[in-house]
Parts: structure tokens; C-alpha cells; sequence
């Protein structure tokens, strides 16, 4: 076993494993609920390889599951400068009055009053640059949202070779997403279709909904070696007063608050006051890493993460990283499929003893 640091101590390298090419997934299984399921309960217990339809038997009746109720919007559009050159904006956020945070790709960077034609129509002029990103207005004849839907493509991450498809229209979406707004899909919940929220309910389990518009800061890595000197990217949420009493309502009675993914985790935790889920919405930037105790959830169900990603790290302040890392080194063993489109876990808190409280 690997000998790890101090949690004030870490480095983006104590975070770096070895991922064969192969396993980062490409597309999405025929069935949503056959991705696989790796089980990780506390040391000493052994990993269950299990199936995500199987889920309803890892749960008790009175658990919560909470989901993320964001809808990847079509955010990469192409274009051109007046000067000729060509441009990919890949929008961050939508704002109100049309405009948008977006990164932009070019030869030259745009400046601010200059123009983009867009290849899907309407124009696009640069009033700003803010940090990372460039504040535009789209000169368009109806709401943003409502446009990008015919003339937007989808941003499929990075790590997946090739262009979108009719078939990631529906499957690079949650089946229960409701509130357009981000540009990465939450994945986790990927793996939930009709026939398993229908088992979920009659056995007896709960479910709820946050929203979290998903940025592409999700993608970014980590650029700086000592942890503290990370910028965490920021993201909108909101907690429902409903959700929050749904959340205390359980714990009242027993009963688990199990998180769908990385993102219910950075809005739960983000709505956390004196140690309770309250209503909340507005931005986040929580970067949770060892040595940060996550308290609003009690199991995790997660996707496979990049080597040396923030998501990585919030897995392993939550299960521990040694037992994060043995889960790792399990799955790609057993040739499970990584990352969006790849295969699950099911984490239980703790496992190597050294979360701080």
C-alpha cells in the first residue's frame, strides 16, 4: 500500500494513477442501468462488482437518493471573425439580456466591441474580457436558451474522440433533467432510467432534486502542484427549501442521504449552516479535498474521474484515498469503462479511517 502525506500535506500528484487508453469510454452502453457497479463499502470489507440496476439492493427503504436536476445546454458554437478567422466559443454561462461567460478559441484573441458571425446565424460582439472568460451579447431574435437548441452543438468532454451523434442528444442527458444551464453533463445520473426509478421507489427508497449547472471548468486540471494554491472554479446551484426539508426529514428518522454524484455533493455541502442543508442558490466555488470533512451525505454514487482532478480529490475526502485508490486499481484490473460515458461506484464514507472531522 502506498504511503500517503499528511492531508495539509497533499500534492496534485498524490492524485495521479495510470489509466490505459482503452478504458476511457467512447460512447454509451444500449442500457443505461447495465453499466457496471463497483460497491465500496468501509476497510476491511471487500469490492462488490456488481450492475447498476442493482442498485435498489444497496439501499434501505427510508434513504434519500438526491439527483441533479441541470440540463446540458448546446453550448459550442462556430463562427468567424470580420477579419476572416475562425472562432469556437464554447459558452459557460448563460446570463440575462442575451448575453453569456464564455471561453473562446482563435488564432488571435477577440477584443472587446469586435464581432463573431456565427455559422448557425446571428451575431456575436465581445464586450468584454473577464478573467478566463469573455463576456458576449448574441444578437439574436429570441432567448438564448431557446436558440441554442437549434443552433448550438453538444459539448462533448475532451476525452471522447469524436463528434456527437443523434444518439448523444438523449444519452448525453439525465433522464429527469429539468433546468437548462450547464455545458457537462452530471454523470452519475446517467445511469438512471424509468425502469430503475420505478424498483428505487418500490423499494421504498426517496428521491429529490438540487441544481447544479455543471461549468467546463470541470474539465480543467490542476495546474499548480500545492493544493492550497488552487483557484476552484465557480458554479451555480440552488437547494430548494423543499429539498432541505426533505434532507432533515430523513436523517430525522434514520434514514440515508445517498448523493448522485460529485455535483449534489458541492451543492449540499455549499448549503450546509451550522451543520444542517438549508435553502440556498448563487454560486460555489467549495474545493473539497482530504482534510475536508463532507457532512450532508452518508453514501456516494459516482463515475470514474480523471487522474489528478478536484472530482478525484472530493472522492477521496469522502471515502478516503486509500480506499479510493485500492477501488481504482480494482476496476481498471477488471477492465471497467471510465469517465461520462463509463461505469459507476457506490462509495460508503471512511474507508481507510482518515477522514478529518
Amino acid at each position: 500500500m502506498p504511503v500517503w502525506p499528511e492531508e495539509n500535506d497533499l500534492k496534485r500528484a498524490d492524485f495521479h494513477y495510470d489509466l490505459p487508453p482503452e478504458l476511457i469510454a467512447q460512447a454509451p452502453l444500449s442500457e443505461r442501468s447495465g453499466s457496471r457497479l463497483l460497491v465500496v463499502p468501509p476497510a476491511p470489507a471487500s469490492f462488490v462488482d456488481g450492475v447498476v440496476r442493482d442498485l435498489p439492493q444497496w439501499l434501505q427503504a427510508g434513504d434519500l437518493l438526491v439527483f441533479n436536476d441541470t440540463r446540458v445546454i448546446p453550448a459550442r458554437l462556430f463562427g468567424h471573425k470580420d477579419t476572416g478567422g475562425r472562432v469556437e466559443i464554447l459558452i459557460e454561462r448563460v446570463l440575462p439580456g442575451n448575453q453569456a461567460l464564455a471561453q473562446i478559441g482563435a488564432s488571435k484573441s477577440p477584443k472587446p466591441s469586435s464581432h463573431i458571425a456565427l455559422d448557425g446565424g446571428g451575431r456575436v460582439e465581445v464586450l468584454a474580457r473577464e478573467g478566463e472568460f469573455y463576456r458576449l451579447h448574441f444578437d439574436i431574435s429570441e432567448p438564448l436558451v431557446d436558440w441554442l437548441d437549434h443552433a448550438g452543438r453538444l459539448p462533448l468532454p475532451p476525452y471522447i474522440h469524436r463528434e456527437p451523434g443523434d444518439q448523444d442528444t438523449a444519452r448525453y442527458q439525465t433522464v429527469f433533467a429539468r433546468v437548462p444551464g450547464a455545458v457537462a453533463a452530471p454523470t452519475a445520473g446517467l445511469h438512471f432510467d424509468a425502469p430503475l426509478l420505478a424498483a428505487l421507489r418500490a423499494a421504498g427508497v426517496e428521491t429529490g432534486h438540487v441544481t447544479l449547472h455543471v461549468g467546463a471548468g470541470t474539465f480543467q486540471p490542476v495546474r499548480v502542484d500545492d493544493l492550497e494554491q488552487h483557484v476552484m472554479h465557480s458554479e451555480w446551484l440552488e437547494v430548494s427549501a423543499g429539498l432541505a426539508v426533505q434532507v432533515a426529514r430523513v436523517r430525522a428518522r434514520g434514514g440515508r442521504v445517498v448523493a448522485v454524484g460529485t455535483t449534489v455533493v458541492r451543492a449540499l455541502e455549499s448549503a450546509l449552516r451550522d451543520g444542517e442543508v438549508r435553502p440556498f442558490s448563487g454560486d460555489t466555488s467549495i474545493f473539497i479535498r482530504p482534510g475536508v470533512a463532507i457532512r450532508s451525505i452518508d453514501a456516494l454514487m459516482t463515475n470514474f474521474h480523471l487522474p489528478e482532478s478536484t472530482l478525484l480529490m472530493l472522492v477521496s475526502a469522502f471515502a478516503g484515498r486509500e480506499r479510493v485508490f485500492a477501488a481504482y486499481a480494482h476496476a481498471i484490473a477488471q477492465r471497467y469503462r471510465f469517465f461520462s460515458y463509463g461505469d459507476a461506484m457506490l462509495l460508503f464514507p471512511g474507508g481507510d479511517g482518515r477522514i478529518s472531522e
